[in-house]
Formats: structure tokens, sequence, C-alpha cells
């Protein structure tokens, strides 16, 4: 499946700021960053449940926001960009 993963830290305390090193580094290990606080993922069923448990494990519930779309199969091979935007090599093996 393909997800859109976007991110709203609060940074307001070096607290915050730790989460959201820990969320980005997170996101990091599943997909490629697109935009500073959005991700492009390709995973499993499985894998989002793992993902969804972790991010609900950092994240502080009353100052953060995560949202996960999923897009149709095949919508990050048709994506169109502008810009210093570059389409990304989903297909390739993700080497951390």
């Amino acid at each position: 499946m393909e997800l859109l993963l976007t991110y709203d830290v609060s940074t307001i305390t070096p607290e915050g700021k730790n989460r959201l090193r820990r969320v980005a580094k997170l996101c990091e290990g599943y997909g490629m960053r697109v935009q500073k606080s959005v991700f492009e993922i390709v995973c499993t069923e499985p894998e989002l449940l793992l993902l969804i448990d972790k991010v609900q494990r950092i994240i502080d519930h009353d100052e953060d926001s995560i949202r996960i779309y999923k897009v149709p199969k095949g919508s990050f091979r048709s994506v169109r960009v502008f810009g210093t935007a570059k389409p990304l090599p989903h297909d390739d093996a993700l080497i951390l």
C-alpha cells in the first residue's frame, strides 16, 4: 500500500524537540521524506500497524498531530512535481 504521512510536532519545549527528532527518525525507517514533515511510504498492512503503534508511543496526544493517508497504488509513480521537488524511486530498496 502507498501512504502519505504528515506530522506536526510541538517544539516549544526540549521534550517536544526530542519527539520531533524521534518521529522523523521513525518515518525515515519506513519511507522517503518529500517535504520537511511529509513522507511517502510503501508498506504492508502489518508494517502500517507497527508504524502506528510506534508513532503513538512517541507523540504527545495533547500537543502533536499525525495524519496518515492511504493513496491508490501507483500514485507515487504518477506524481507531478514542480520546483526543486524530484520524483523518488519507491520501487528501489530502502537503505538505512
